[in-house]
């Protein structure tokens, strides 16, 4: 397997796009706005067909919505340029999609257009001439001098009046780009709508993207961290293995490698970076003890008191194993009569309190006190696991010594 490609794919940021719900709603609630406006404004003005406009004025309504479609799709070329380029490009882009939607437009009403204008020359008894122009009949004998229609010549006498010249091609263009001129502004909306829900949406992305490589550090540290205390508690094991070998006690020995087989099983079963419940930190501390035993049976003594409801607390991984492995290293093998060794856990103020007690000699002479390797790595993973929300405490108390640490009491929610 190629790890620099696995790598290189896994830190590449995937693009970043508005998604498609977001982005059909956005356009949906523009154009319904329009809709409701244009239809209010007709209303206000009563205005004639009212329910034949309002039915050609959806109709529009929903091809400026796969117009704007469009527009989103050649937008979305753009979506991981500079600023300046999705501003150019929504100004470029919106100029044929409002022509498009105003010729739309144009085509819907033209009928109603028609009707309205026939109504309204034969309500003024206007009439049109075989040009197409509007021509209002003056009275029988009456006659005015009219301009020659090409423009050229004398004014001649006519009994009709040119009210309104025939539409040329030109002028059903001006009218559409009018309408276009209109939704052009709005499309600008649009788009400027979807560049901030672009940028709201890149934002979070590149918020995620660094609180995953925060996480990915922190879990880097944490498994630094757990790999140390293996190799320690492994040295100092092979070294209690190796004297049981050379004092002629095979039958200890055999049965010492037992139990690191069983804890190496538990030990191992978890991620490194994970959380494991107390019980199961107990029972790993445990059988550590009875692999210590082993080499002290007369010397060695252990209580553990777990509350019930605490046993589904969750705890980082073997994080009692140094703690535990100093009293054994400090407490027991440091004198010859028995030590008793407390691994107890209580809440308090919905904390977790775990406290490491053996009755032992306190701290030996000549021995390292304060936060050596051992502590020093529980401190470093208590603070790597929940920053500055926790309590440590390390030192000789008259009867011995005593370790106890205050986490945060997280327990699994009740289904």
């Amino acid at each position: 397997m190629d790890f620099s490609k696995t790598t290189d794919a896994s830190i590449k940021p995937a693009p970043v796009s508005v998604p498609l719900r977001t982005v059909l709603f956005s356009m949906v609630a523009l154009w319904a706005t329009y809709f409701v406006l244009i239809s209010a404004r007709s209303s206000i003005l009563d205005l004639d067909m009212q329910w034949e406009m309002a039915f050609r004025r959806a109709l529009v309504t929903l091809a400026a919505i796969g117009m704007t479609v469009v527009l989103w799709a050649l937008l979305r070329l753009v979506d991981r340029q500079s600023l300046w380029i999705k501003i150019g490009a929504a100004a470029f882009f919106a100029i044929p999609v409002a022509i498009t939607i105003g010729q739309i437009n144009q085509y819907a009403f033209q009928d109603i257009s028609e009707k309205l204008e026939k109504r309204f020359v034969e309500e003024r008894g206007f009439r049109f001439d075989d040009e197409g122009n509007l021509l209002f009949d003056l009275p029988e004998g009456v006659t005015v001098k009219a301009p020659n229609p090409d423009g050229s010549g004398a004014p001649q006498l006519t009994e009709s009046l040119i009210i309104a010249p025939a539409a040329m091609r030109e002028d059903t263009w001006k009218s559409v780009l009018e309408i276009a001129l209109g939704r052009y502004f709005l499309l600008l909306a649009w788009a400027s709508t979807y560049f901030a829900l672009l940028a709201g949406f890149q934002a979070r992305a590149a918020e995620r993207r660094e609180q995953q490589f925060r996480s990915a550090a922190k879990a880097a540290e944490l498994r630094s961290l757990r790999y140390q205390v293996n190799p320690h508690f492994l040295f100092n094991t092979l070294n209690s293995l190796s004297a049981l070998v050379l004092t002629g006690k095979p039958e200890r020995a055999e049965r010492m490698i037992q139990t690191i087989s069983r804890f190496y099983r538990h030990s191992l079963a978890d991620e490194p970076t994970s959380d494991v419940y107390l019980q199961d930190e107990f029972d790993l501390q445990q059988l550590y003890l009875d692999i210590e035993a082993v080499r002290f049976p007369e010397r060695l003594s252990c209580e553990f008191d777990l509350p019930q409801d605490l046993e589904k607390a969750r705890v980082p991984g073997m994080i009692l194993q140094p703690l535990v492995e100093n009293s054994v290293k400090y407490g027991v093998s440091a004198v010859t009569r028995q030590v008793k060794i407390t691994v107890a856990a209580r809440e308090e103020f919905d904390r977790l309190v775990i406290s490491i007690v053996d009755d032992g000699p306190g701290v030996p002479d000549g021995a390292p006190h304060g936060f050596g390797i051992g502590l020093a790595n529980v401190r470093d993973r208590l603070e790597a696991r929940f920053g500055s929300d926790f309590a440590f405490t390390s030192a000789p108390i008259p009867d011995g010594y005593k370790t106890e640490m205050r986490i945060p009491l997280s327990r699994p929610i009740k289904s």
